[in-house]
């Protein structure tokens, strides 16, 4: 349906609500026994409709003439964060324990956070599920946040709890079809580790050099 239609039918409804309005008054009128027009179910029902057809006629009448300006709120509301760093992650848990978003969510909840400080998850079978909004500042690097992409894999420790690169193979194809698909939506950001920013092991990998071709 183009535009052009959609409006034509909204305009149609919105007298279509008016006269079924005047209709519902007159009938009113005439049902009322003492004339007594406002006693009757009929008038109330008939300025109801006469209200939404106005607000409703007004509201595409506006729509429809000034859409550039209607449309330039909605960007200003919607406006897009800018991204300048893709940072990796590991979520510091033992060699083949299976988590999910929803587990860091509640881990993150427990810390104060208000949801998952994460954008995005990646499970031991390479399955890639979302944390918070990517247009949300996320909570995952201190100092970073406000311009950066989260993206954490699941593990990162090895069987002795030290530091240790735990990726299974679907995890490292996953990763980089993520990571691929990042850059170009976001092509100035840059690829880093969340060790170069802190000193930690995380995410157990040289990111920055691994995914330097992307």
């Amino acid at each position: 349906m183009t535009r052009e239609h959609r409006v034509n039918i909204q305009y149609i409804s919105a007298v279509g609500m008016l006269i079924s309005g005047v209709a519902l008054s007159v009938a009113g009128f005439i049902v009322s026994p003492l004339g007594e027009i406002s006693d009757s179910v009929l008038w109330f029902a008939a300025q109801t409709m006469i209200y939404a057809g106005s607000v409703f006629g007004v509201s595409v009448y506006v729509n429809d003439k000034f859409p550039s300006q209607t449309n330039s709120t909605r960007t200003m509301t919607k406006k897009a964060r800018k991204i300048t760093e893709i940072i990796v992650h590991c979520s510091a848990t033992r060699e083949g324990k299976d988590f999910g978003a929803g587990d860091i969510n509640v881990w993150h909840l427990v810390r104060g956070f208000d949801c998952i400080g994460y954008h995005y998850v990646v499970r031991l079978d390479g399955t890639v599920e979302r944390g918070r909004d990517e247009q949300k500042i996320g909570a995952h690097c201190v100092g970073h946040n406000a311009m950066s992409i989260g993206v954490c894999y699941i593990g990162g420790l090895g069987d002795d709890k030290q530091p240790k690169d735990t990726r299974t193979p679907q995890q490292k194809d996953a990763l980089r079809s993520l990571l691929a698909r990042l850059k170009a939506k976001y092509p100035d950001a840059k690829i880093r580790g969340h060790r170069d920013f802190a000193a930690k092991a995380c995410p157990c990998f040289d990111a920055t050099s691994e995914y330097a071709d992307l």
